[in-house]
């Protein structure tokens, strides 16, 4: 008998077709006399002989016939399911997963696969679950698989079942399912459905340029498939360690009927034999990810397109091992504004950037909702609770969805608004201390400039530039623009010596002390009249002359605002007080006289 052990496998990869009869026969029902029979004795030369022995004929129905919409052919339709595992038969509950590999941050296309599941999961009274994929020793972090459930729950997308908070199919990492994915390989090549391939990389490398010559798919062709026992023990004889790949049938045409995009369907002949385990024993991503699906009772797995092309290698998988499917459903692509795929070189693309940028996770969480589904109305603004009440998988479109910076500040900005302004202002001044540019952050300087800045803020950061403008001075500046020109050629001299001589003799003061902005607004009024003038021609000057500037907040709000600072800004440099506004206005027209 042939068999060689798997490293760490609790069983053995055997090729005598005594001991695969012996594991078959409680699991293929009515074949098991067919089995009992003499002929049944090939099993290692098994794929390569045409119609000779009943194992034979059993394992390639075995293999390949679990799925409903494989090929459809005769022959297909008439084999009988007889099942390897009393898995779900059926989907009766909704268990989905959100399955990312910890090699770095959450990126906002891994964020919409979370919330979408997670949606669908709520709308339908399911699970989701969180696995680790950290197959990837060289690259997978602890610190990445924090940082990933961290903004997860930053974005308020709860999972039931997962590696902190355990279950009834864990564990919830693949690096601590290794016993289960050898358990799999053992019963796989058992069976004659994965086989040992000793090819090395450099015929692996000739296979695929002769293919590419040829304009073929780089299909496996080398003769590790139709090997005979003797060639394949002399192999082992030598100390050769082995890949396994998995037998994919023929010419079959698989067929998935994807909730998003419909049927979608493969010719077996474009795969090619894959490979399940490496020569080191260690088990590929699509042999784990199809076992981890099954045992797990996932019911629908809704993930980004780029994984479209692994179902098929997942879907033989499944129906080699006598697994129901899932419900696939692939989600279009996140684009940037060029329609290529979404990069660093595009800007912030991470949950955790975007979090660093001031950006809330509803507004994020209602964003990325909106990059591929939609429910048919106009309505763009959602609350989580109303997305979870309105998601469905059949409102999801096929085309890829463009991500807009723009219009996702915009849609901060409506959340923000959505809040009650005490919530928004303590926002705004606790973001102004964490820049340094506030020193206090409860006071009347503070709360004011809070409410200044509230209706132009659509992300947090947007309060910076708007608060050093509240405290700069820019009048040079501005009386160098086009803009000015106007204000300063209508004789804008005998607005600021007003304004000057009203700040000398403490009239601007007293009337802001007396009714604060309120009072500002009487004075301005009652100087407009002195010197007879109103509207912009009173408002554009005094603005000019006490601001520097010929657009910004409202002027009263703002000079009560200058008055009332008592040490509240942090960087002295970034205020420039009344006093000295005045000691430069003064100057300023001093020289145009």
């Amino acid at each position: 008998m042939l068999s060689r052990m798997l490293p760490g496998s609790h069983g053995r990869l055997c090729w005598s077709s005594s001991r695969a009869v012996s594991l078959l026969l409680p699991q293929l029902g009515p074949h098991r006399q067919k089995l009992c029979s003499p002929s049944a004795a090939h099993s290692y030369e098994l794929p390569a002989v045409g119609q000779g022995s009943c194992l034979q004929q059993q394992l390639k129905h075995r293999s390949f016939h679990r799925f409903a919409a494989v090929s459809g052919k005769a022959e297909d339709a008439e084999i009988a399911d007889h099942k390897s595992s009393d898995l779900h038969s059926e989907h009766k509950d909704v268990r989905v997963r959100f399955a990312p590999s910890p090699t770095g941050t959450l990126h906002v296309g891994g964020a919409r696969t979370a919330l979408f599941n997670w949606l669908y999961a709520a709308k339908e009274g399911g699970k989701l679950i969180l696995r680790i994929e950290d197959t990837d020793q060289a690259r997978s972090t602890k610190e990445s698989e924090l940082e990933v459930m961290a903004d997860l729950a930053w974005l308020g997308i709860n999972w039931q079942e997962g590696p902190d908070v355990g279950g009834d199919y864990g564990p919830y990492r693949q690096s601590e399912r290794q016993e289960l994915y050898k358990k799999y390989a053992d019963q796989l090549v058992e069976e004659g459905v994965a086989y040992p391939d000793f090819c090395t990389e450099e015929e692996l490398s000739q296979m695929k340029r002769n293919a590419e010559a040829n304009k073929e798919p780089p299909v496996y062709t080398g003769k590790w498939s139709s090997a005979s026992k003797e060639e394949v023990e002399e192999m082992f004889a030598k100390g050769a360690k082995p890949a396994y790949r998995f037998r994919v049938p023929k010419d079959k045409t698989i067929t998935v009927p994807d909730a998003i995009r419909g049927d979608v369907s493969w010719n077996t002949d474009t795969l090619g034999d894959f490979i399940i385990l490496r020569s080191d024993g260690s088990p590929v991503y699509n042999f784990c990810v199809a076992i981890d699906d099954a045992l797990m009772k996932i019911s629908h797995v809704i993930r980004a397109e780029e994984h479209l092309p692994n179902t098929l290698r997942q879907i033989l998988i499944f129906q080699a091992l006598g697994f129901t499917p899932p419900v696939f459903g692939h989600l279009s692509l996140i684009l940037a504004p060029d329609r290529s795929k979404m990069s660093k070189r595009h800007g912030a693309t991470s949950v955790t950037e975007f979090r660093g940028l001031g950006y809330m996770p509803q507004a994020i969480n209602n964003y990325l909702s909106l990059l591929g589904w939609n429910e048919g109305t106009e309505q763009e603004v959602y609350s989580l609770d109303e997305l979870k009440q309105k998601f469905s998988l059949d409102r999801i479109t096929k085309s890829g969805a463009v991500f807009d910076r723009t219009k996702l500040s915009w849609m901060n900005g409506q959340h923000l608004k959505l809040l009650p302004h005490d919530q928004v202002d303590n926002m705004i001044t606790h973001h102004l201390m964490e820049r340094n540019l506030l020193a206090k952050e409860e006071s009347p300087f503070a709360q004011t400039a809070a409410e200044m800045l509230r209706e132009s803020v659509e992300v947090l950061p947007d309060a910076e530039p708007g608060f050093k403008h509240m405290l700069e001075y820019p009048l040079r500046e501005t009386a160098a623009t086009d803009d000015a020109k106007q204000v300063l050629d209508d004789n804008f001299s005998e607005v600021a010596n007003a304004v000057l001589q009203a700040w000398d003799n403490g009239e601007i003061q007293a009337a802001v002390q007396e009714k604060g902005p309120a009072g500002f607004k009487s004075w301005l009024t009652k100087m407009g009249k002195g010197l007879g003038r109103k509207g912009a021609r009173c408002w554009m000057p005094t603005r000019f002359a006490l601001t520097g500037s010929l657009h910004g907040c409202e002027l009263p709000q703002l000079v009560a605002l200058l008055l009332s600072e008592d040490g509240d800004v942090a960087d002295k440099s970034l205020i420039v007080p009344i006093a000295e506004r005045m000691d430069r206005l003064r100057a300023f027209v001093s020289e145009q006289n």
